[in-house]
């Protein structure tokens, strides 16, 4: 939709602010109007944002704009689309269709919410995606498999890009922490944290569950959600219901993740399903222990303290396992986390061989 904070959107600026804008430059192309939060750093990096209606506002409009776009603007050499699903791939369709030659789908999703129509159009651009692609990333194994078909999936016709992170932000400093948790007045607390949109696939409230059932055990602990969406006010209200407001913070969005990261004590990740999540990773890259939903790729772990449990499970049992940490102490893991190629560095040089080379062949 457009370039706002989100685990895509993440990933792409963190590959765009470290990428030879020398040699390779992103522009965007976006589904809205209005001033998204990357907008003001993607100018000032020297990238353009166009947008075109959505394909809710009318699909003919969708597609007129498209045509239009691509009419106009024959210097494209590369067009790189991140999905979640295969319902909205016109934007590849009329790109080689207008002579891009390279056309690079992403795969960032297991999953997909939705109507039946979209879930048809879901099957049946899988087995089409052959011919309005040409390259095929996926940010894990569960989500290539998602994505594409099981005769590509055989053939290893698919490349993974690891959703990488810049190390150096998500080192683990104490003097850091000692001076947000200050702050908030959180110094003597056991702070559970999560952060995502506020949306049903990040599991809200059964965040809010857990952490009641942690507050009966804990008195000390506290929660603080990272985020903002379309559900926020109803877990706002759920709070208040359950009596927890002076134990729940909501931060809203922030341009100062690695900083909150710095403050807590446990990460709890309950997300219905994820193509990896990255937050877990930087996470991870911070030192924190987290306690992850099983239905999140296992590629995310990537340190020893990691525990999967299923949303199934009695929150009795995740509590458990979240005031389990209460005294781990905190390591900085971003050595390791750069062995198991989450560092962006590495992951953008990557691209960089892919679109220079794709670029001189078209």
């Amino acid at each position: 939709m457009g370039m706002n904070r989100g685990g895509i959107e993440t990933f792409i600026m963190n590959t765009y602010r470290k990428i030879d804008r020398r040699k390779i430059q992103f522009d965007f192309l976006v589904h809205t109007d209005k001033e998204c939060a990357y907008d003001n750093e993607i100018k000032k990096m020297g990238g353009k944002i166009y947008s075109v209606p959505a394909r809710n506002k009318g699909v003919l409009k969708n597609k007129t704009a498209l045509n239009n776009f691509f009419e106009n603007h024959p210097e494209y050499k590369i067009i790189h689309q991140h999905v979640s699903s295969l319902t909205y791939v016109l934007p590849l369709k009329i790109a080689k269709r207008h002579g891009v030659h390279t056309r690079i789908v992403h795969a960032h999703s297991t999953k997909q919410g939705g109507s039946k129509v979209h879930n048809y159009l879901h099957a049946l651009n899988k087995f089409l995606v052959n011919s309005f692609a040409t390259h095929y990333f996926a940010c894990s194994e569960m989500a290539a498999k998602w994505l594409y078909p099981k005769s590509q999936i055989r053939d290893g016709n698919y490349k993974i890009i690891k959703n990488a992170i810049d190390l150096e932000k998500f080192n683990f400093n104490y003097r850091i922490r000692k001076r947000k948790r200050k702050e908030l007045d959180l110094e003597n607390n056991y702070v559970i944290g999560h952060i995502g949109r506020f949306n049903p696939v990040k599991n809200h409230r059964f965040i809010i569950s857990v952490f009641e059932e942690i507050r009966k055990r804990e008195p000390k602990a506290k929660l603080l959600l990272v985020g903002d969406g379309k559900l926020k006010s109803e877990i706002q209200y759920i709070v208040r219901l359950n009596k927890l407001e002076d134990s729940v913070i909501f931060t809203g969005v922030r341009d100062d993740v690695s900083n909150l990261l710095q403050i807590m004590d446990v990460f709890l990740f309950p997300s219905i399903y994820e193509g990896l999540g990255i937050v877990s990773i930087e996470a991870q890259a911070c030192g924190l222990p987290c306690v992850l939903s099983d239905a999140i790729p296992k590629e995310v772990c990537l340190t020893e303290k990691i525990k999967f449990l299923s949303i199934y499970n009695p929150v009795e049992l995740w509590a458990e396992e979240v005031l389990s940490y209460c005294d781990y102490s905190r390591v900085d893991n971003s050595n390791l986390i750069s062995l198991k190629g989450y560092d962006i560095n590495k992951v953008v040089k990557e691209l960089e061989e892919i679109y220079t080379d794709a670029s001189v062949v078209s």
